[in-house]
């Protein structure tokens, strides 16, 4: 298997990670127990990597932590609309 191929896919598996909680988060319309904190954090070290991988010219490392940094995103979005609703 092409070392690229290995690595989009652990890398979409990862940053896949968070969509079950996306989803439920959607369909609940309740963020009660999410951390916005957390998904600061989060997207701010994902978005290093997404820097990473343009220094290294890595495209598995950009394409899925950028992958990552939209769900995340998202997320947090709904977190904040959501909270203490």
């Amino acid at each position: 298997m092409n070392e690229n191929v290995l690595g989009i896919i652990a890398g979409l598996l990862t940053s896949g990670s968070m969509i079950p909680q996306l989803v439920k988060v959607i369909k609940e319309k309740n963020a009660d127990d999410l951390s916005s904190g957390m998904l600061i954090v989060l997207i701010s070290g994902v978005s290093l990597w997404i820097w990473y991988g343009f220094l290294k010219d890595e495209l598995p490392i950009i394409l899925t932590n950028a992958f990552s940094v939209v769900v995340n995103v998202t997320l947090l979005i709904y977190c904040l609309i959501y909270k203490n609703k």
